[in-house]
């Protein structure tokens, strides 16, 4: 669901994600001048700057819509359609990797707990130590998977039909009760609390991935896009919906000036 509503979000913006490229262990540590923003988007697309102004095309060598990038370890990924999945250890020159996978969108790549991971259509989870060989992981579901986070050492993946899955490893998942049907796509941790968003103003909180309550969000707008940071969770969606809170329990809605579907946000120090 949610990668449909991006794709129809986009017709008029090719690019899907941009964000900071640095030889860190995680996805969402601080932008500093060595740093390199990494722009993606449809058609195998790749825009890499140094300040955000100045934009280079780069080599991608590919043809797929591609939908994120993330980095750690020392390596950048970027993920797309048809398993797409391209590493690199300076953002610039692209090599490809085989996914095992030709005919499924990937997504929400991140590197936590020593471990490359990405997640996507009909189920699927594909998780590498070095961003070079990946294995397929068994997940249970034949569901679309929309986020995944890590935190309280463990793995969250959320999505179709309010799927929640959890992993120690990222290994070995386990199907979790929601206690909703719809579409969660948006999970993240932050505050000692696990918080997922989703259709019809759907906000899920737990301590400790396992056990989930439902929030009351104080809508019934769906949400689209989600992030934690600055000690404040930040949930966006259609009509321009923007809810924030502090402890994921309670919600405060934002005026965002605008009545067009927010399809992401993020946050960067």
């Amino acid at each position: 669901m949610r990668h449909i509503l991006i794709i129809l979000s986009l017709f008029l913006f090719s690019l899907t994600i941009i964000s900071c490229s640095e030889k860190e262990e995680s996805s969402t540590t601080p932008t500093t001048s060595s740093g390199l923003y990494v722009a993606v988007g449809y058609t195998g697309t790749i825009l890499t700057s140094t300040d955000g102004t100045t934009w280079t095309s780069r080599t991608s060598g590919t043809s797929n819509n591609l939908w994120a990038h993330s980095s750690g370890n020392g390596v950048s990924i970027i993920v797309g359609d048809n398993g797409t999945i391209l590493t690199s250890t300076d953002a610039t020159t692209w090599t490809s990797r085989t996914s095992g996978t030709t005919s499924k969108w990937i997504d929400a790549p991140i590197y936590k707990n020593s471990t490359f991971m990405t997640i996507g259509q009909d189920g699927v989870i594909l998780t590498s130590t070095d961003g070079t060989t990946w294995t397929s992981r068994t997940s249970g579901t034949s569901n679309d998977f929309y986020d995944v986070t890590y935190g309280n050492s463990t793995f969250v993946a959320v999505g179709d039909s309010g799927q929640i899955f959890t992993s120690s490893d990222g290994t070995s998942w386990d199907n979790r009760t929601s206690g909703t049907t719809n579409d969660l796509t948006g999970v993240d941790y932050g505050n000692s609390t696990f918080v997922a968003v989703g259709m019809n103003g759907t906000i899920l909180t737990s301590a400790d991935g396992i056990t989930w309550t439902s929030r009351t969000s104080g809508t019934t707008v769906g949400f689209t896009g989600f992030d934690y940071g600055n000690s404040i969770f930040v949930a966006v969606g259609f009509s321009g919906l923007i809810s924030t809170s502090t402890d994921g329990s309670t919600w405060t809605s934002r005026t965002s000036g605008t009545s067009i579907q927010l399809t992401g946000v993020d946050y960067k120090e």
